[in-house]
């Protein structure tokens, strides 16, 4: 396997890997991973679909990527995925799953002509004193001081920040910071979460600094991402042939493991209460999703609080035992071990009546029942002491969405302090509750928060203990290798398994690690595309400097004399020019 980027390799077709009719796919796990391991092996690889199998403990494929509605609660969505241009390998997969929307179109067709039709933006990134605009107004306002420790971070060695918080890297300044409160409310950073993870993510996205107070820079789906992304890739694997096993949980798997060679040759399973097996060969690949953001949910309703459930957890109890068999397995507790640091809450709000749908209005300033971008992201309740985020997407959000009805989805980073509106903790109330503070902070007279509460909407609370597990400080080795050195059959995917060239907590990265995958122990002739290069292109980290600075110029020490000295060199060289355009000097008088 290799990496490349440009056209030459992107619309290259590779040729049918060598002895691929005698292999078979075993996937653990029906999140995205898997089916998108599932497709590359069929589109790249021409292995016939009915080779394949993909075993699923739930009763639905999808893993994160939810969307659904509960007969008794309403409409649940437990998260939601912010997408850009750049996830070169997710749109490479998805340029060939056929829309379920236009005929003739495929998945990605579907989703570039949306966002051309209805770019996304927010006219309101964040309100305080109950609805207000919380005039954040485009600024980042980076102290010098705060501007450095970026600096620092940005050019120190991975090395360096592994096994480090957020806040033993970045001082006060930066905390306190619009940026921080941007960055963390968008990515759902904690400021005890990992500064490798920081560091990864500010390379990752330096091109898009820019669009981060207005999500100018994001792009998202017509409905839920079930409905837009799961279901089509999935019923596209059912006309390939694949078989899904739903209701079967992987128990544990054997290995065969020496110095230089390391064999998967058996798949425990429980399927409807009872335990199965299958035998593996060199020519039998399996594809394990390890770990899960989503394990152990716990969905309350309008009535009732959310549980937070730490108990027996199938995906990371099967990592544990796989993860013992083999140092190269990586080291699941430092993911999984951690549930107060990694836990936060959501709650999908369905509104019943025109009352809510006016206050929404007035925040994101646009009509919610357009059709088009509503808040465009998150809007953040600056003065929360949950430090709540709600937003409301293209409505509807789901198919059987009724007309007069939207969807809204909101969640808290600091579930265990009592409300503003609500003297209770996030994680002790219930739907109504919940709906209570968010109508408080929208501006609701007091008056009136009860009974809209209770009569014009209702909620379905969502308790997550592993929902940020992969922030976690870690240090090389504690995610093992997609395809761990001397392995001949098996590979790990998903957000904890280690691809280097990415970050998680996107869609990206779980088609990133599946494709990484099946193109390895297939032997596909294609490369893997390459991350967009963005942290390596002058142009881009000058741009992203001058908005980090507020637009304020480079400010050179030393005499005036020697500084207009300097600068006059500077005019007449391509530096000079970029230095002007991107707005760090002033242009010629």
């Amino acid at each position: 396997m290799y990496y490349s980027s440009g056209n030459y390799e992107a619309f290259a077709r590779p040729r049918k890997p060598e002895g691929v009719q005698d292999k078979t796919a075993w996937f653990v796990g029906a999140g995205l991973a898997s089916m998108s391991g599932a497709a590359f092996l069929i589109r790249d690889g021409q292995m016939p679909g009915d080779k394949i199998t993909v075993f699923e403990r739930l009763k639905l494929p999808g893993g994160a990527l939810d969307g659904i509605k509960e007969p008794k609660k309403g409409f649940v969505i437990r998260g939601g995925r912010e997408m850009e241009n750049h996830f070169e390998c997710l749109w490479d997969l998805f340029r060939s799953v056929p829309s379920m929307e236009i005929d003739g179109a495929s998945v990605l067709d579907e989703f570039y002509w949306l966002n051309k039709d209805d770019p996304n933006s927010s006219l309101q990134r964040a309100t305080e004193k109950r609805g207000q605009d919380a005039h954040t107004d485009g600024l980042f306002t980076l102290s010098n001081k705060a501007q450095k420790d970026m600096i620092k971070v940005f050019l120190a060695a991975p090395e360096e920040m592994e096994n480090k918080r957020i806040d033993e890297v970045f001082g006060k300044d930066f905390l306190q910071s619009n940026f921080w409160l941007y960055w963390r409310t968008m990515f759902a950073f904690e400021e005890w979460h990992s500064a490798l993870e920081m560091k990864l993510y500010l390379h990752r996205f330096i091109h898009h600094i820019g669009g981060l107070p207005d999500f100018s820079a994001l792009k998202f789906t017509k409905y839920n991402q079930y409905e837009s992304l799961v279901l089509p890739l999935y019923r596209w694997l059912l006309d390939q042939g694949v078989t899904f096993r739903f209701d079967t949980e992987i128990t544990d798997i054997d290995f065969h493991l020496t110095r230089e060679r390391k064999q998967a040759t058996k798949i425990h399973w429980v399927s409807e209460g009872t335990e199965g097996s299958v035998e593996l060969g060199e020519n039998d690949l399996l594809f394990t999703t390890i770990g899960s953001l989503t394990e152990n949910s716990n969905d309350g309703d309008h009535h009732t609080p959310a549980k937070l459930l730490d108990g027996p957890a199938p995906a990371w109890d099967l990592w544990r035992r796989v993860a013992a068999k083999d140092p190269s397995f990586g080291h699941p507790e430092v993911f999984g071990g951690h549930i107060p640091e990694t836990k936060w809450e959501s709650a999908t709000v369905t509104t019943l009546d025109e009352r809510i749908p006016g206050y929404i209005q007035k925040i994101c300033k646009r009509d919610p029942f357009s059709g088009k971008v509503v808040t465009g992201g998150i809007v953040t309740v600056k003065d929360s002491t949950w430090l709540m985020s709600w937003t409301v997407n293209r409505q509807p959000h789901f198919k059987q969405q009724p007309k007069d009805q939207i969807v809204v989805w909101i969640y808290s980073l600091f579930v265990d302090v009592p409300g503003d509106y609500v003297k209770k903790p996030m994680s002790e109330c219930t739907g109504e509750e919940i709906t209570q503070e968010w109508l408080y902070h929208m501006g609701v007279p007091e008056a009136e928060i009860g009974e809209m509460a209770a009569n014009s909407a209702k909620c379905v609370p969502v308790m997550m203990p592993y929902v940020t597990a992969f922030f976690m400080p870690r240090q090389a080795g504690d995610r093992p290798d997609v395809v761990p050195q001397g392995s001949v059959n098996f590979a790990f995917i998903g957000q904890f398994a280690e691809s280097t060239r990415d970050c998680i907590f996107t869609t990206e990265y779980s088609v990133r690690t599946a494709m990484e995958a099946s193109y390895q122990l297939l032997g596909i002739e294609r490369g893997v595309p390459e991350v967009y290069n963005s942290t390596y292109d002058v142009r881009k980290l000058l741009a992203a400097t001058s908005r980090l600075r507020d637009g304020d110029e480079l400010h050179i020490p030393g005499p005036d004399m020697l500084r207009k000295k300097l600068m006059k060199k500077l005019e007449s060289t391509e530096i000079g020019v970029m230095l002007e355009e991107y707005g760090l000097v002033a242009g010629k008088k």
